[in-house]
């Protein structure tokens, strides 16, 4: 019998991304609850939405910080990007 994974809730919101190239709002979606996050290896993964040249250039610095809705501030890890695409992937910690 395989093993059901808990489905980890999806947070959606406009935030402030800033990386070397780019600083401004974006739209993201994180799986997990980001208030969670403590200091430690704990990281939460997540997607943002943006220019399809700026999603590019962002992936491409590698990381930046991201705030989101509530204020949080946190520093993110880009992971994947497909060229074109709107949406840039990134890993999140505290």
């Amino acid at each position: 019998m395989p093993r059901l994974r808990k489905q980890l809730p999806a947070h959606n919101g406009s935030g402030e991304l800033r990386c070397r190239s780019f600083q401004g709002a974006v739209d993201y979606e994180i799986l997990g609850d980001p208030s969670s996050l403590r200091l430690g290896p704990l990281r939460l993964r997540g997607s943002f939405n943006a220019a399809p040249d700026v999603a590019a250039e962002c992936f491409r610095d590698g990381e930046g910080d991201l705030t989101i809705a509530t204020g949080e501030k946190f520093r993110i890890t880009m992971l994947g990007h497909t060229e074109g695409s709107v949406t840039t992937y990134f890993e999140m910690r505290v």
